[in-house]
């Protein structure tokens, strides 16, 4: 049997956005084996909800064989864990998606850089401005614009990257195969043309319960992100839940700086009055976090091939300087765990990068 029905089976056993999907895959890394020791009468794992356990028990693998050929039928690729395409930025989340559905070129997905830009979906002409010139930048250098196809500021940087001629990745929080809003239907198809992608863990023709899902589509803007740009939000919106979702993955934080009397800039001004974001004036502000150079090339520090360290090393990196820090320290200014930040100063001290000046405290090489 194909393995990607197993694939279908599980994720709608488990539902988008599951906590424990990387869990689940760290105990049963194959779903047609986790399903041959259910058909054997074995009881699915306690941790996922009743819903989930009855419907592994009930319905076979064979049976998403309908969902299969909808997808082939309207030339919708499937993803899953162990395809190839499938984004590797997206493997490591503890609620990793078990399969993505997706139109365009999966090829843009990986071995890129990556720069998530949200915000309301009700700008001003000011956000407008700032989003699109700071896309527009980043998009020529080689970085791919990531965002929600939304409204408002999300379709503004999609619309900057297809300006500049450059891929991008939308995420959906509707069914795969509808566009929402549906005048961003042409933008959609500009953007596959260009070879950009768009995503949903929702199959075609989804009729479920809609209530969450664009919120759940926030943590896989985050996650492919390498870093995530806020041009303008207000202090209660679902662009600050993405923006939660970055922290809790280690992606550093940029937001631009509005007026203290524009509702839209209240969100933006509070992640940067309480250090939960960096400063975004221009785009160099964050492609020289991310080592970019000119061209999207991989900036080297001190002969240390930063191609060849981990995201969070490189968030790490940014931070030290030669003023010595602690992990605490570090931590704070990442937003990563500590204990993230001291695996990512190992790595950094074997690369080269870092030195440990005694008492944890830490200085770039």
């Amino acid at each position: 049997m194909d393995s990607t029905l197993y694939w279908l089976w599980l994720a709608e056993a488990v539902g988008s956005s599951c906590r424990l999907a990387g869990r689940l895959l760290e105990e049963y890394p194959d779903p047609a084996e986790l399903y041959g020791q259910v058909k054997a009468g074995w009881n699915p794992p306690e941790y996922l909800s009743a819903r989930a356990r009855e419907f592994m028990q009930a319905v076979a693998p064979a049976q998403m064989a309908g969902l299969k050929k909808r997808c082939d039928d309207l030339n919708i690729f499937i993803l899953t864990p162990d395809s190839a395409d499938y984004p590797q930025r997206l493997r490591d989340l503890p609620d990793l998606p078990l399969v993505l559905y997706g139109t365009g070129n999966p090829a843009c997905l990986n071995g890129r850089r990556y720069v998530g830009m949200v915000g309301t979906r009700r700008p001003t002409k000011y956000g407008l401005s700032a989003c699109r010139d700071l896309s527009l930048t980043m998009a020529e250098q080689g970085v791919v614009i990531v965002s929600g196809l939304a409204e408002g500021l999300d379709g503004a940087g999609h619309r900057a990257a297809v300006e500049a001629g450059q891929q991008t990745v939308a995420f959906l929080g509707t069914a795969i195969n509808k566009t929402f809003p549906a005048v961003n239907v042409t933008l959609r198809t500009e953007l596959e043309a260009l070879g950009g992608a768009v995503l949903s863990e929702y199959p075609p023709d989804y009729t479920g319960k809609m209530t969450g899902t664009f919120l759940a589509r926030n943590r896989l803007i985050a996650g492919l992100s390498e870093a995530l740009c806020v041009a303008e939000a207000r202090t209660r919106s679902g662009t600050l839940n993405t923006v939660s979702h970055a922290e809790e993955y280690g992606r550093p934080v940029f937001a631009v700086p509005g007026s203290i009397y524009s509702p839209t800039s209240e969100g933006t001004n509070e992640l940067l009055r309480t250090g939960r974001a960096r400063a975004l004036c221009t785009a160099d502000d964050v492609l020289d976090t991310l080592h970019i150079a000119p061209g999207g090339t991989e900036l080297v520090q001190e002969g240390v091939m930063l191609d060849e360290l981990t995201p969070n090393a490189r968030t790490v990196l940014a931070e030290l300087g030669p003023k010595a820090q602690t992990a605490d320290d570090l931590a704070a200014a990442t937003g990563l765990a500590v204990q993230a930040v001291l695996a990512a100063l190992m790595e950094l001290e074997f690369a080269g990068a870092a030195v440990d000046n005694g008492g944890g405290r830490y200085t770039a090489a």
